[in-house]
């Protein structure tokens, strides 16, 4: 345990005042003279008192527990050493608390035996280590109000986060179940808009000679009514010089009229001819019309498949919206999250320690009744040498002749 505390000496009266503080007083009437002069079993009722209230509440390392089937079998006498077990066994756990916190040399002497100094030393290190753990329980308070119901509260955070993973899965199972859909109305939009392109590019060239057919008509009907008023200027010119001639030569007047008949046959068939024209193109350019009305029907269908794209992109924007809310719940739950795995940490790392106290413990009460039972075997052996002895003696005495 590392500490970063001190333990000066503290006089008789503040340290009788502490262990009636503390509950650690072994008798109501404790007062200062008792500590300036103490009695043997002083030291070792208040070190019981610490060890059973402070480093093991709960009576884990019992002092006074019995020892096992094996280990009293192993003793010749059991009832002989149940004290010196339990002065030992309360020896070694406060030993071993006073190293962990900086306070080394403890002996069985100090326990038993100790100088009213020593015995300053040893209670003022307790009370010391006693006043630290209370300043630093008091800086720990603020945390502890923090989070009062943090259990409560971890499981509220986990129900929350099972519920926006299970709404995720389905978002996740419900993009999986439409995607064959989005992916079927993906293909038929891009066929569409193929189809599309390829008739704006038809509708175009349609325009282009629906243009390029009506310039001609207007310059067929610009040439014929430009030619038609030429034959008529031309005619009205001939007829006033037939006019002035008709008198000086009537052959010459009905040939000439002939002349104009049959240049007016051949006009009138050319104008046939232009209407003929002009009707077939008439007919080509309606054609174009109604390929054009076709073209606007499909694009409208397309502009609603557009439609229906537009709605899937929403839906997919909706979901990323939604995607992006859960993540950052999850990262505002992070810290909070950490904070309970550094607590559980710690946790751990204390029972570490505790199991590590209790192995440590174990193997040595072993070594304890080991030794214990050498010394029971070599008092057994002396007893048995001395019995033996005492019976020489006897007989020598009963040999000898009587003065």
């Amino acid at each position: 345990m590392a500490c970063n505390f001190s333990f000066p000496p503290l006089t008789p009266e503040q340290i009788a005042e502490a262990l009636h503080t503390y509950g650690l007083a072994p008798t109501a009437n404790l007062r200062a003279e008792d500590i300036a002069n103490p009695q043997p079993d002083l030291l070792p009722a208040v070190i019981s008192n610490f060890l059973a209230t402070v480093v093991d509440p709960t009576g884990a390392d019992d002092l006074d527990g019995q020892l096992g089937f094996d280990a009293l079998a192993s003793l010749d006498n059991p009832e002989h050493y149940m004290e010196g077990i339990r002065v030992l066994r309360l020896h070694k756990r406060a030993s071993a608390f006073l190293e962990s916190i900086q306070f080394p040399g403890f002996t069985l002497r100090d326990l038993l035996r100790p100088d009213p100094r020593r015995l300053v030393q040893v209670l003022s290190a307790l009370i010391n280590f006693l006043y630290y753990r209370d300043d630093k329980l008091a800086l720990l308070q603020p945390i502890i109000h923090e989070f009062p119901n943090l259990d409560e509260r971890c499981m509220e955070l986990k129900a929350k986060l099972a519920e926006h993973q299970k709404a995720i899965a389905d978002h996740e199972l419900a993009a999986q179940m439409e995607e064959p859909m989005v992916q079927q109305l993906e293909a038929e939009v891009n066929s569409l808009k193929q189809k599309l392109v390829e008739c704006n590019k038809k509708q175009l060239a349609l325009r282009a000679n629906a243009t390029a057919i009506n310039d001609k008509k207007e310059e067929t009907h610009r040439k014929v009514i430009a030619k038609s008023d030429f034959e008529l200027v031309k005619l009205a010119q001939e007829n006033s010089k037939l006019l002035s001639k008709i008198v000086e030569s009537p052959e010459k007047l009905q040939r000439a009229l002939e002349e104009k008949k049959t240049a007016r046959a051949e006009l009138k068939n050319a104008e046939k001819i232009a209407t003929q024209s002009v009707q077939e193109k008439t007919a080509t350019l309606e054609i174009y019309s109604k390929g054009y009305e076709k073209l606007s029907k499909h694009s409208t269908k397309i502009q609603a498949l557009q439609e229906q794209d537009q709605i899937v992109a929403g839906e997919n924007q909706k979901l990323a919206a939604l995607s992006s809310e859960v993540e950052w719940k999850l990262k505002c739950l992070e810290p909070r999250e950490r904070k309970v795995e550094e607590t559980i940490a710690k946790a751990t790392k204390l029972c570490a320690e505790v199991d590590s106290t209790r192995t440590d413990a174990a193997e040595e009460l072993q070594l304890i009744y080991a030794k214990f039972q050498q010394i029971g075997h070599a008092f057994t052996c002396y007893k048995d040498n001395f019995k033996s002895f005492l019976e020489q003696v006897d007989e020598r005495n009963s040999c000898s002749p009587a003065p």
